[in-house]
């Protein structure tokens, strides 16, 4: 499996209620776009504001597989969304990395 985090840094004309569409318009993705096992996003409400330095809007999806993760790039709901975000978009930061499900039974070392 593979996960896939952004985090949105939206500019100073970005309303809340902007933000919460392009939150809904994430939330679609997930029964359009082939390979998505769990998707969620939100506005960041994090009380570490001195972390924050402007990202507000966070998605994380995760992918049954590598191949599934590289279609989601390139597929057309996506670039639909991507288009979606010009204009109102500072910055965004990407991370992909593959991940393992934890085994249940055992102790984990704190």
């Amino acid at each position: 499996m593979y996960e896939h985090l952004v985090v949105f840094k939206f500019n100073s004309t970005i309303t809340p209620v902007k933000q919460q569409e392009f939150v809904d318009r994430l939330l679609s993705l997930r029964g359009r776009i082939p390979g998505i096992l769990e998707l969620s996003a939100g506005i960041n409400v994090t009380e570490e504001s001195d972390k924050i330095q402007g990202y507000t809007l966070g998605l994380r999806v995760t992918f049954d597989n590598l191949e599934s993760l590289r279609a989601y790039g390139p597929h057309p709901a996506h670039q639909d969304f991507v288009a979606s975000l010009d204009g109102w978009v500072d910055d965004v930061i990407v991370a992909d990395y593959p991940i393992k499900k934890e085994e249940h039974g055992g102790e984990r070392p704190v």
